[in-house]
């Protein structure tokens, strides 16, 4: 076999094993980058582009993803870079979130659905800088240390802001319900 049919041999190879672990990482990570980008955009139709434009750029630099592990934290950055980019570039139509419901099956009792909607107003209504932290806790399992990454902050900060936006999420849901929540965000 002639040297030139070895390399470009070697190069489908790699090629080849560069695709299988592109599609590896979005196989195990597609519903958790979408489920984030919506809560950042609030549309189906949005979240899946930017989702789409995500995975595009994760493909172009896969190559710089050195630990597997960090794959989910990387893809969750380049979510929010995605929509940032969004954001300079026009503004988007504004959808109601109320629109929009997180699936209830038809077990839940009445007391339950108004207690989640409760809580899910209490966390809408947060400011960015505690919901950010809060939603990449809680959606993207993400620990304090790879959302000071994610979000390009100190450690501790993020920590205080996970800690505040608890605070203010269980007084909002006290002053609904008259009741403090129990395990809904641990």
């Amino acid at each position: 076999m002639s040297e030139p049919d070895m390399s470009s041999k070697s190069k489908s190879s790699s090629e080849a094993a560069r695709r299988a672990r592109y599609d590896n990482l979005v196989c195990t990570l597609y519903k958790d980058v979408y489920r984030y980008g919506f809560w950042l955009c609030k549309s189906p139709h949005l979240a899946e582009d930017l989702v789409q434009e995500t995975f595009l750029r994760a493909w172009r630099s896969l190559d710089s993803l050195q630990n597997y592990n960090a794959a989910k934290s990387w893809l969750f950055t380049i979510l929010r870079r995605e929509n940032a980019r969004l954001y300079e570039r026009y503004r988007p139509e504004l959808v109601d979130v109320d629109d929009y419901a997180i699936p209830e099956s038809d077990e839940d009792e009445p007391d339950t659905r108004m207690e989640r909607r409760w809580l899910l107003d209490a966390v809408h209504r947060l400011e960015k800088d505690y919901r950010d932290p809060l939603l990449l806790q809680i959606i993207g399992g993400f620990s304090g240390k790879e959302i000071a990454s994610i979000l390009e902050l100190n450690d501790n900060t993020v920590m205080t802001r996970l800690f505040r936006a608890r605070c203010k999420v269980i007084a909002q849901y006290t002053s609904n319900t008259g009741k403090a929540p129990t395990d809904l965000l641990n």
